[in-house]
């Protein structure tokens, strides 16, 4: 089993700042790469930011230079800086993995957190 829980998240005003957090658990034998995706009503899921394990980072455009995706592989944690929010950052944020778990040889697969909301009013 792998296990990925969220925490952080909420109600800020615009401008303002958030930090978000996810970690692994579970028989996971590589952790490739961990990142996070946004839902807002109404629209499809969308990358906001990866990192992979060799410290490589990308972001979406809307998010460039106000979000820092940072990752932590000695406790399989990664983490969302969120500064200068705007209104149109109010989704559900969901983390992801990419990894290899203990025993299934070198089948990568995706999973993912159970999302957090992250409202910025104007």
């Amino acid at each position: 089993q792998v296990h990925l829980v969220q925490s952080g998240g909420g109600l800020v005003q615009a401008g303002g700042s958030l930090r978000l957090s996810c970690a692994t658990s579970g028989s996971i034998f590589r952790t490739n790469a961990m990142g996070w995706y946004r839902q807002a009503p109404g629209k499809e899921r969308e990358l906001v930011a990866t990192v992979t394990s060799g410290g490589s980072t990308n972001y979406a455009d809307s998010v460039e230079g106000r979000f820092t995706i940072s990752g932590d592989n000695a406790k399989n944690t990664v983490y969302l800086q969120m500064n200068s929010l705007k209104p149109g950052d109010t989704a559900v944020y969901y983390c992801y993995a990419k990894l290899i778990r203990l025993g299934y040889g070198k089948v990568e697969n995706d999973y993912w957190g159970q999302g957090t909301q992250v409202t910025v009013s104007s």
